[in-house]
């Protein structure tokens, strides 16, 4: 079902009001029969996009509202979240960054609701990766990530005034015995600190290094 304007060709052009085969609903502008420009298009599911479109895709900027209450209100390129924007997840944590591919892609902050700490710094394909900050309500731990876990030099900087140097070591995995399955796959190792030094509050950074 369709109402609004078409062009000399009977095509949907201008301003109308859709009602798609499947139960989902537009309004919004046309042009030759694709949505293009400002819309709104409501899910069956309960979800809602209202924003830019280009050729039938959402483009532009745009805000979706998902089925489980998690939001993101950015940048859209070719029906992926891409550029800059804000995503507000259902358990009430927030990531604001640059995005690419629908994931989470260069600097970005992610605030985690519960604890209130959050993590300012680079990701790759969704994961943290690269130098980055982790801020906690007292003290802070300022190093590298790799794959989402600390890696390397770093320092926790505590708000009383000192900072305890050391860096993140990957611990060798040693097999219990030789009876244990191949096809297991190994349990991840978290990194273990290893601290150097305490020392009064200096200005090194994880950038240096680079």
């Amino acid at each position: 079902e369709y109402e609004g304007d078409r062009d000399g060709e009977g095509q949907r052009h201008g301003f109308g009001k859709a009602r798609l085969p499947n139960g989902d609903t537009y309004e919004g502008e046309y042009e030759h029969g694709l949505r293009s420009g400002q819309g709104t298009y409501r899910f069956k599911n309960g979800a809602l996009y209202t924003g830019n479109y280009l050729q039938n895709k959402k483009h532009g900027k745009g805000v979706f509202f998902y089925p489980d209450g998690s939001k993101y209100a950015g940048d859209w390129v070719h029906d992926q979240r891409q550029g800059y924007g804000e995503y507000l997840y259902a358990n009430g944590d927030t990531y604001t960054g640059e995005w690419a591919n629908n994931k989470r892609h260069g600097q970005g902050t992610y605030v985690y609701k519960e604890t209130g700490s959050k993590y300012v710094g680079c990701w790759v394909n969704g994961i943290q990766n690269g130098p980055a900050e982790l801020i906690h309500l007292n003290h802070r731990f300022k190093g590298r990530f790799l794959n989402g876990k600390p890696l390397g030099r770093g320092k926790f900087v505590f708000d009383i005034g000192c900072e305890q140097h050391g860096e993140y070591i990957q611990p060798v995995q040693v097999k219990e015995t030789e009876e244990e399955d191949e096809d297991e796959p190994p349990l991840p190792v978290e990194p273990i600190w290893k601290v150097s030094e305490i020392t009064k509050l200096t200005p090194w950074s994880p950038h240096d290094e680079e």
